[in-house]
């Protein structure tokens, strides 16, 4: 089978990361692999000696949909089975599932247009999903809550949408001696933090990093003063926020690290995981990951955070965007030493049972064989 991936963004995340691994793990299985993706962009560093053929097209330029930018998606897409296109936010009018539709139709191409997606963004059209042309197609979601929205809301025919959860790599994902002597030497915290608090992710606005900061800042004046929180990650907002954490005085309670591909190791510093995410999430990677690692999370109430936080087994769930709320579940937490293990275990038994990374890929890989055979 020859399966594409189609990632129009430059940057680098939680997604891109897992389109790589997929990408590795279907070569591994013997699959053809395509990826289409913007020119010089993280996405192409990471693909580019793997054995998948990489189609690049420039970024801006796509936008206007010329001649050159049609001929190299319709080429790329030619050459898969299955396309799988991550529904990335519209530039300027241009939307690449949308773009790859048109080439597809205008092409005659057989391929299957997979859009993929967790995160329900009132906005998006419901072209993104199903363009409306004579194409092969089908929409995979990656949460219960987002497949739901979309036969619901969009009037996306049930039978055109598909539930395949990601997962994580559980035996990458696991505490270790070496792994916690390894986070302390890596991440130096002042003495006698605790909680230790962790965000891996893009510093920007839908991130609620901001309100992750302001809630630092209530916990250090009243119960935790001893509280500190790693940010770990890189994005447009890292200047605004590190000014933030200058304004309120609190370099003693905040740190920055740069983005890394060992999250393990930062999971290995950390108390609780916080997801202050204020919108636009699906089932975030980095909950998966660190319920793996038997560190409990204190999360946003948004999309498919339900389906892993379950209140009070394996974590505790807030408002977006309440200091209040989000407060007091850090709070709660680290309260109770026997609460936060038990938590802890109980996300990582979850995860093991219905999130293993290597039968997920299985079953995206057993869904492109059905819709396209």
């Amino acid at each position: 089978m020859r399966i594409g991936f189609i990632e129009d963004t430059p940057l680098h995340g939680g997604t891109q990361i897992w389109v790589t691994e997929a990408a590795s793990y279907f070569l591994g299985k013997g699959e053809a692999v395509t990826v289409l993706c913007p020119a010089d962009s993280w996405m192409q560093k990471q693909i580019d000696g793997t054995g998948a053929q990489v189609f690049t097209y420039e970024w801006d330029g796509v936008i206007k949909e010329g001649e050159d930018s049609r001929k190299i998606w319709t080429d790329a897409l030619a050459n898969c089975d299955v396309a799988l296109c991550t529904v990335h936010p519209p530039r300027n009018g241009f939307h690449c599932s949308v773009f790859a539709a048109r080439c597809i139709d205008e092409g005659r191409l057989q391929t299957w247009l997979v859009p993929k997606t967790g995160t329900i963004v009132p906005e998006y059209k419901r072209e993104y999903y199903e363009s409306g042309r004579d194409i092969n197609y089908a929409v995979i979601a990656i949460t219960g809550f987002t497949r739901d929205y979309l036969i619901a809301q969009y009037g996306v025919p049930a039978d055109k949408v598909a539930l395949v959860y990601q997962g994580t790599e559980i035996s990458r994902f696991q505490p270790s001696e070496d792994g916690h002597a390894e986070s302390l030497k890596r991440y130096p915290l002042p003495d006698n933090a605790f909680p230790v608090l962790g965000c891996i992710g893009s510093f920007e606005e839908r991130k609620g990093l901001n309100v992750l900061i302001e809630t630092v800042r209530r916990l250090a004046d009243g119960p935790l003063p001893q509280v500190h929180a790693m940010l770990v990650g890189d994005g447009p907002d890292e200047a605004m926020l590190k000014q933030q954490v200058k304004e309120l005085a609190l370099e003693e309670h905040v740190s920055f690290f740069p983005f890394t591909r060992e999250p393990v190791i930062v999971f290995e510093r950390l108390d609780i995981t916080v997801l202050s995410s204020l919108y636009k999430e699906g089932l975030p990677n980095v909950l998966l990951e660190s319920m793996a690692m038997s560190v409990p999370v204190v999360a946003s109430r948004i999309a498919g955070v339900p389906e892993i936080v379950i209140e009070a087994k394996t974590g505790f769930m807030v408002e977006p965007g309440d200091v209040n709320d989000l407060a007091t579940g850090i709070e709660k937490l680290a309260a109770d030493a026997d609460t936060c293990r038990r938590m802890g275990e109980n996300g990582r038994v979850l995860v093991s049972r219905s999130h293993d990374k290597h039968a997920q890929f299985d079953a995206f890989l057993e869904y492109f064989r059905r819709i396209a055979h």
